[in-house]
């Protein structure tokens, strides 16, 4: 029998692995699109906060930013309270890609959750929030 770790490991895993498939045509790789998705809900985000929300090493994240860069899709600025710390933003060209990866990502979602009543779903929700509040005061991470 799984643990409930286990299985939450792998439904992470196949959703991310399927939105990975559906968003090839769009060039938009795991790690491009799951930062593109915090930039949506967090503009601005420095980039060793990103990288752990995206739940990469500073480096990976910087290989994903230069792609991102040169496809016009973000950019990076200095950040105004710590001179070393580079900010990201989105940039305005990349609202269409943002549209189509949104409606990829709405209708696996919808798949995902075929079944489900929205009060499962919000419940569901609930209980992760809260085993993710748990594991931030066990880490010191939020994210």
């Amino acid at each position: 029998m799984k643990t409930l770790g286990m299985t939450l490991s792998c439904l992470v895993r196949q959703w991310r692995a399927v939105n990975d498939e559906r968003l090839k045509p769009l060039a938009l790789t795991q790690s491009r699109w799951l930062t593109l998705s915090h930039l949506k809900y967090e503009d601005g985000l420095l980039q060793h906060q990103l990288a752990r929300l995206v739940g990469v090493e500073s480096p990976s994240l910087v290989r994903t930013l230069d792609g991102l860069e040169q496809l016009g899709m973000v950019e990076r600025r200095p950040c105004e309270n710590d001179r070393r710390g580079k900010t990201v933003h989105l940039t305005e060209h990349v609202g269409d890609i943002m549209k189509e990866m949104d409606k990829v990502l709405d209708a696996t979602r919808s798949q995902v959750l075929a079944g489900l009543t929205e009060h499962e779903v919000a419940e569901f929700t609930r209980l992760a929030e809260h085993i993710a509040d748990n594991l931030q005061r066990l880490t010191g991470h939020k994210g």
